[in-house]
C-alpha cells in the first residue's frame, strides 16, 4: 500500500527528483535543490518502506507554488502522480490566505494537470530544453 505524507526528511525527496530528473531525464544536477527547497512543505510517498514518488509546495502569498513532482518509472501509470498532486493542492488549501495553485508543468503533461483542475496560462517557455507551461488552479 502507498501512503503520501508530509515529510521532515527532504533529503529523501531530493535523492528521488535525483533520480528521475538528473539520471532519467538528463536534466543538470546544480539546480535540482534551490533556495525554495528549506522553505517548502515535502510529500513523500512511501510503497511500503520505499520512497518512490515526491513533490514540493512553497507558499508564496496567497499561491501554493507546487513544483519538483516526480513518481518512479516503476510506480507510474498507476494514479500516483494524481494522488501526489491531490495531497499537494490538499495541503495548500490547509493553509489560511492561500487561493490558487499554480505550477510549471512539462508541455506533454498539461493534459494530465487539466484532468486534476489546472488551466494553463502565460506563454510556454524553456526549462533545459524541454518545453514547459504555467498551470494554476483556484483553491
Amino acid at each position: 500500500m502507498i501512503v503520501i505524507a508530509p515529510t521532515d526528511e527532504p533529503e529523501v525527496c531530493y535523492a528521488l527528483r535525483h533520480r528521475v530528473f538528473v539520471e532519467e531525464q538528463g536534466y543538470t544536477a546544480e539546480g535540482e535543490v534551490d533556495d525554495l527547497d528549506p522553505h517548502s512543505h515535502h510529500l513523500l510517498a512511501l510503497d511500503g518502506e520505499t520512497p518512490v514518488a515526491t513533490a514540493r509546495i512553497y507558499l508564496d502569498g496567497p499561491t501554493a507554488r507546487i513544483g519538483r513532482v516526480c513518481v518512479l518509472r516503476s510506480h507510474r501509470g498507476q494514479g500516483l502522480g494524481a494522488d501526489l498532486i491531490t495531497a499537494a493542492v490538499q495541503l495548500a488549501g490547509a493553509h489560511p490566505g492561500i487561493s490558487r495553485a499554480v505550477l510549471g508543468a512539462q508541455a506533454h503533461a498539461t493534459g494530465f494537470y487539466g484532468k486534476l483542475g489546472f488551466t494553463a496560462f502565460g506563454a510556454p517557455y524553456d526549462d533545459e530544453g524541454e518545453p514547459h507551461q504555467m498551470m494554476e488552479r483556484p483553491l
